[in-house]
């Protein structure tokens, strides 16, 4: 079953066209990997799917339920989260960062403090609860970035190179977490160039060239 698709999406800048996809559907449940060489729009694409950017034209479909980008639905943005590369971290606390958008939505103190245990074991970050977020390192950023959107429950979440710059045990906790969500009752979308997020069993491949959603081509050795 279809959750969230879009028809007819368009993204220039200046004379170059980045983006020309006439339809991308992404099925409830299903985890995919989105590859394409660095500047083929990846980032762009998700960045649209989530909102933070608006398409030249093109709708889409949540459920049954048509929208776009004049204004991207606030209910929508509930549903949807877009993961940053380099996410950033709030001087605060790793406790703060992960409730921060249960606080924004209004969720009562009880519930966040049940949400944010789940979230913590989840991501295996107690021994990190009394670091400053300032001082983590890039895996355990990422880390705590997952857990903030975990915690959420989004419908469908949209990561930008999580494992880009990690080292090998940080990538290894990382894909970890990656395929705990994938398990989830969840749609993922990870854009990278790891091959081993792409040889995931249960990624289903999106390769993004000239614009438009392809068939991946083969890698040689």
């Amino acid at each position: 079953m279809t959750l969230l698709g879009v028809t007819d999406i368009a993204k220039s800048f200046g004379e170059r066209r980045l983006l020309a996809i006439d339809t991308l559907t992404l099925s409830a449940g299903q985890s995919y990997v989105l590859t394409g060489e660095n500047g083929s729009g990846k980032s762009t694409l998700l960045r649209i799917l989530a909102g933070i950017d608006a398409p030249d034209s093109g709708h889409g479909l949540y459920g049954a339920q048509r929208f776009d980008w004049h204004p991207y639905p606030d209910w929508l943005r509930r549903e949807v989260i877009y993961v940053h590369q380099h996410p950033y971290l709030f001087h605060s606390t790793v406790a703060d960062n992960i409730v921060y958008g249960l606080r924004a939505r209004g969720v009562d103190a009880g519930r966040r403090e049940a949400l944010l245990a789940a979230a913590i074991a989840w991501a295996r970050l107690d021994h990190l609860l009394a670091t400053p977020p300032q001082k983590l390192s890039g895996g355990e950023r990422q880390r705590v970035a997952l857990a903030r959107a975990w915690v959420l429950s989004p419908k469908v979440l949209l990561l930008d190179e999580p494992t880009a710059n990690l080292d090998a045990e940080s990538r290894r906790q990382t894909i970890d977490l990656l395929r705990g969500f994938c398990a989830a009752e969840c749609t993922t979308v990870v854009a990278c160039h790891d091959r081993d997020v792409i040889a995931l069993p249960e990624m289903q491949p999106l390769h993004l060239a000239d614009g438009r959603i392809r068939p991946r081509p083969v890698a040689s050795d």
